[in-house]
């Protein structure tokens, strides 16, 4: 704050009025006027409201800070546990699925099926019997199917233990307070 003249009035004379927030004590009287603090910045002679610039330091650093917060894992929601590990063991388990049908349809191609099951077939076989049938053993559809029951049982097994860890995750930060870690930001 500058008077008419430029210069800087001493400090007694700003308002030594109590700060917003807080009651006026009972023997000052209340001024109507709003608060303005003091400018940490002198303007300088231009147009009126011209604000301060602020120049930088010579010499400044400016390599760039890295930010880094510690924080503390103290609860696992078992609800949401439950359902980020089901929706997860859902997806493992198509992909299960696709990836023992391609495994299957590569491997026939290839011929794998029927050189193993002829070496089985003479292996098993006699002079009245034609031996064990690997190729009718291993078809697609059965193939797909027992997958298909190891994805069901997975997705069960899966959703239950990742809730029953977050129980037991709960139990445990509650003795040693959670899994303390340290994020920083990139700048």
């Amino acid at each position: 704050m500058t008077d008419s003249r430029g210069a800087k009035p001493p400090y007694d004379a700003y308002d030594n009025g109590p700060l917003p927030g807080e009651r006026p004590s009972s023997g000052t009287q209340q001024t109507a006027q709003p608060y303005h603090p003091p400018q940490a910045y002198d303007a300088h002679d231009g147009p009126a409201g011209a604000a301060a610039v602020r120049r930088p330091r010579t010499g400044a650093k400016t390599t760039p800070r890295t930010r880094k917060a510690r924080l503390r894992v103290a609860k696992a929601d078992p609800w949401s546990v439950m359902k980020v590990s089901f929706l997860l063991s859902i997806a493992l388990g198509i992909c299960t699925v696709v990836a023992s049908a391609v495994l299957w349809m590569v491997m026939d191609a290839m011929g794998v099926f029927s050189s193993v099951g002829a070496t089985i077939s003479d292996a098993t076989g006699s002079t009245e019997t034609n031996g064990f049938d690997l190729q009718a053993f291993l078809s697609l559809p059965r193939v797909l199917v027992f997958t298909s029951v190891i994805a069901v049982i997975d997705v069960v097994l899966a959703t239950a233990l990742a809730t029953l860890g977050a129980f037991i995750y709960n139990l445990a930060a509650g003795f040693v307070g959670g899994v303390e870690l340290t994020l920083a930001e990139d700048e």
